[in-house]
Parts: C-alpha cells; structure tokens; sequence
C-alpha cells in the first residue's frame, strides 16, 4: 500500500504548522518549505479546512494555522480525509467478478492488515511528529529564538525553550 502524495504533504502541512504555532503559516512559504507548488497545496489543504484540521485567517497578514490542539490530530483522521480509497486488492471494490468472493481468506487477511494499519496510524499525533519542534523548524527554514524563562532576578528557572 502507498499513500497519496496528498496524504504525504497534507501530514507535512500539518507538522509545519504545529512547529510554526503560535505564529500564521503562510501557504506560499509552506509550498516553497516542501518544493511544491502553491496550487497543489491549496487543493489538498481545502479538505483539512473544511474538517477542521486547519483553520485559515484572512487578510494582509492572513495564513493558516492548526484548527485543533496538535495532539488532537491523529494521522488516521488526515490520512481518512485525503485518500479516495482503501482498496488493497480488487475485492475490496463494489462491484468486483471475482469468483472467490465470500470463500476466499485473502479478502478477510486483507481487512485484518488495513485494521492493523489504521490501529497504528490513530495511535500517533501531529504533535508526536512535531516533537523534534528545534530541529523541524531549522530543517524548513524557519526561525530558532530561544526563549528562557528566567524569574524576576534573571536566573533561569526552567528549559530552554526552542520558539
């Protein structure tokens, strides 16, 4: 089985945002981030936005940004949003001539492996993917600042903190 490249890019569209959260993502540097064009990348974030995943803020200084907590965001439910099927053999398909149909195993040992793959898949988040936020956000070009917390004396008090 092989994902779409519309599930690929949606998942990286995704990441991107949550690396990039608080701030807006623009589609024009999220395209240029992946080398992919601006159209396909409107196209396949249309669906995201109308199931919630992203949300879209109008305007000069518009974007897009996450429409739930990353960690609310499960691969399954992109994945299920940007796939057309789940067919892994032509039994799956309405209307398949197999003769086997209904007294061969290989349909009931296929819908087994596809449980087990969405098993898994609705196991990781968009937040798991973005955990390594530092390092993502210097692979895509996007800014580093640190920030520190440091209490009122200017002693640090907790991690640094990658923005």
């Amino acid at each position: 089985m092989r994902l779409t490249r519309q599930s690929n890019y949606a998942i990286r569209t995704l990441v991107y945002c949550a690396v990039n959260d608080p701030e807006l993502s623009r589609v024009a540097e999220i395209a240029r981030a992946y080398g992919i064009s601006e159209l396909f990348l409107f196209k396949l974030i249309k669906p995201l936005v109308e199931n919630g995943l992203l949300q879209t803020v109008r305007g000069r200084h518009g974007g897009i940004k996450l429409g739930k907590p990353a960690d609310q965001i499960t691969l399954l439910e992109t994945i299920r949003l940007t796939e057309e099927n789940f067919a892994l053999a032509e039994c799956f398909e309405e209307g398949a001539d197999c003769p086997l149909i209904g007294e061969c195993d290989l349909n009931g040992a296929l819908r087994e492996a596809l449980g087990a793959f969405f098993e898994v898949l609705a196991g990781y988040t968009i937040a798991d993917l973005a955990a390594k936020k530092r390092s993502i956000r210097q692979r895509l070009g996007l800014s580093t600042t640190e920030a520190v917390n440091a209490d009122s004396a200017g002693n640090i008090v907790g991690d640094i903190v990658a923005a």
